[in-house]
C-alpha cells in the first residue's frame, strides 16, 4: 500500500509540475522564440551560413521556355482588312545557369555585392522543334524601331527614308528561324544605318549578347543586422533609384531580386521584387496555400494593380511618359530602357490586362493557370520552392506620318513571344528543408509535449486513486483469530 501511495503522490506531483511548466512555456513562447532567433541568425548572406552556398550557385535547375507568335496573315493585316491572326509556337526550352561572380562583402559584412552571370543551353528533349530550322513570321522590330525613332522629323524627310527602306526590301514583317530571332542575325537595314551612324549594332536578336552576360552589379543586404532585410537590394549598378520614370515612387528599387526573401513570412505581406527586364519593381500578394514535394508554401502572385494604368492605380502614374498616350491596364511601355524601340511588356496573352488587347488579336486567349506569374515560398524559411516568371514581349504598332507602310495601323499592341522562367526545388534540397522544418516544429511544440506528459501523469494518478479506493471498499474487514475462538 505504501508503494501504491508513493506512485500516486509522485505521478500527481510530477504531472502537475509538468503541466504548469508546459503551460508557462507555451504562453511565454520561449522555445519558439529561441528557434526563431536561431533561424534568423542562420538565414543570412554570410560565409558559412546555411543559405549562402545555395545563394551563390543555386542547385535547382532553372528552365526558360520561349513561345513565339507566328503571324499567318501579315498582308491582310497591313491592308487593314483583318485582325492579325497568330499561332503559338513552342516551347523552345533552355537550361539556364546563373551563378554569382565577384562576390564581395561590404560595410562590415552587412552588405554583399555580386554579379549574376546567365548562360543558356538548349534542351531538345524539352522542346517541340529545332530552333535552327523552325521559321517564324513576326513584326520587323528593327524597322519599327527605326521608324519610331524618326517620329517628328518632318513628312518629306520621313518619306525619303521610307523610299530608301522600300528600295532595300524592308517591310513591317520578317521571317527568320527561331534561333536567329533569339540570338541574333545581321539585319540589312541596320547594316546600312551603320554606315551613317557607326555606333549602330547591325545585329538584332531578342536575346542578343545575353548568353554569358549579367544585369550589372547588385548590392544586397545580408540580413545580419535585421532579418527583414535578408536579400533586399541596396543598389543596382551603383544607384539606389532609377532615373527612367517620372516619379520617385516609380523609380524606386524595392525588395529583392526574387531569389531570396526573409524568413517567417506572413500572408498579409506585400512582397516587392525588382526585375531589370521590366526596368521597375513590382509587388506580389498572397493567393493560396500550396505544397511542393512535401514542403508547405504560400503562393504569392502579382495582382491586377501591378500593371494597372495610372488612372486605375495612382502608384503607376509615373510609368506613363507621354500623358496623352497612356496605355490601358495590363501593359507597360518600356521603350525608355530599350533604346527607343516601342517595346511593351505584359503577362502572356495579356493576362490581367484590358480585354481590348486580347480582342484585337486572333489566337490570343489568357488562361490564369497557364499565364500567371507566381512564387511559392516556404513561410518559415522564406525560401522559394517553386516559381514561374512569365512575361510577354510586344511591339506597339501605330501610324507614323511619312511612312506609307504604317497608314493602316491603329495602335495595336502586337505580341512577339512570351517566356516562362521556371524553377522547382530539387529533391536533395527538399529533403534538407523537410528535416529542418521537422526540427523547428518539434522544438516549437516542445511545451505541448511537456503538457501532454503532465496530463498523462495526472491521468495515471487519477486512475491509481480510483483503484486505491475501489480496493479499500471491496476488501472484507479483518477478523482476529482470538475472536473466532471465543464465539
Amino acid at each position: 500500500m505504501r508503494k501504491g501511495s508513493c506512485c500516486m503522490f509522485t505521478s500527481g506531483v510530477v504531472g502537475a509540475v509538468l503541466l504548469i511548466v508546459g503551460i508557462g512555456l507555451f504562453v511565454s513562447g520561449l522555445f519558439q522564440t529561441l528557434i526563431h532567433n536561431k533561424l534568423k541568425r542562420e538565414i543570412t548572406l554570410t560565409e558559412g551560413s546555411k543559405v549562402f552556398t545555395s545563394w551563390m550557385n543555386p542547385p535547382p535547375p532553372v528552365y526558360i521556355q520561349f513561345f513565339f507568335f507566328n503571324v499567318t496573315n501579315p498582308e491582310e493585316f497591313l491592308k487593314g482588312e483583318a485582325k492579325p491572326r497568330l499561332t503559338e509556337m513552342g516551347p523552345y526550352t533552355f537550361r539556364q545557369y546563373r551563378p554569382k561572380h565577384n562576390v564581395t562583402f561590404l560595410d562590415n559584412g552587412t552588405k554583399v555585392s555580386a554579379y549574376t552571370v546567365k548562360s543558356f543551353v538548349f534542351l531538345p528533349e524539352k522542346s517541340v522543334g529545332d530552333p535552327k530550322v523552325d521559321m517564324v513570321t513576326t513584326v520587323n522590330i528593327p524597322a519599327v524601331a527605326v521608324i519610331n525613332r524618326l517620329k517628328g522629323v518632318g513628312f518629306w524627310v520621313a518619306s525619303g527614308i521610307s523610299m530608301y527602306m522600300g528600295s532595300i526590301g524592308t517591310t513591317l514583317f520578317m521571317t527568320h528561324t527561331v534561333e536567329e530571332m533569339l540570338w541574333g542575325f545581321k539585319d540589312p537595314l541596320l547594316t546600312r544605318l551603320k554606315t551613317i551612324r557607326p555606333d549602330t549594332d547591325e545585329y538584332f536578336g531578342l536575346m542578343l549578347n545575353k548568353n554569358g552576360s549579367d544585369d550589372g552589379e547588385f548590392v544586397y543586404h545580408t540580413g545580419q543586422q535585421n532579418y527583414l532585410d535578408f536579400g533586399r537590394i541596396f543598389t543596382w549598378k551603383g544607384e539606389k533609384m532609377l532615373s527612367l520614370w517620372k516619379t520617385n515612387q516609380s523609380n524606386m528599387i524595392n525588395g529583392s531580386d526574387g531569389s531570396a526573401f526573409h524568413p517567417f513570412l506572413s500572408k498579409e505581406e506585400r512582397l516587392n521584387v525588382f526585375t531589370p527586364d521590366l526596368c521597375r519593381s513590382i509587388h506580389m500578394r498572397f493567393e493560396k496555400e500550396v505544397e511542393v514535394k512535401g514542403i508547405p508554401a504560400y503562393r504569392f502572385t502579382p495582382p491586377r494593380a501591378v500593371l494597372a494604368s495610372g488612372k486605375n492605380n495612382p502608384e503607376n502614374e509615373g510609368f506613363c511618359l507621354t500623358p496623352k498616350k497612356c496605355l490601358d491596364d495590363g501593359v507597360l511601355d518600356v521603350s525608355v530602357c530599350r533604346k527607343g524601340a516601342p517595346v511593351v511588356v505584359s503577362f502572356p496573352h495579356f493576362h490581367l490586362g484590358a480585354e481590348k488587347y486580347a480582342e484585337a488579336i486572333d489566337g490570343i486567349s489568357p488562361v490564369h493557370d497557364r499565364h500567371q506569374t507566381f512564387l511559392d515560398l516556404n513561410p518559415t524559411m522564406g525560401m522559394p520552392v517553386r516559381a514561374m516568371k512569365r512575361a510577354q514581349i510586344n511591339i506597339h504598332l501605330e501610324r507614323v506620318s511619312g511612312f506609307p507602310l504604317t497608314r493602316n495601323l491603329n495602335g495595336t499592341i502586337f505580341p512577339i513571344l512570351f517566356l516562362n522562367e521556371s524553377v522547382v526545388i530539387d529533391d536533395a534540397s527538399a529533403a534538407r528543408i523537410q528535416k529542418l522544418l521537422l526540427i523547428v516544429t518539434l522544438v516549437s511544440h516542445f511545451p505541448l509535449v511537456i503538457m501532454a506528459l503532465g496530463v498523462i501523469l495526472l491521468l495515471v494518478c487519477i486512475i491509481l486513486v480510483i483503484r486505491f479506493y475501489q480496493n479499500k471498499v471491496i476488501q472484507p474487514p479483518r477478523t482476529s483469530f482470538h475472536s473466532l475462538l471465543t464465539t
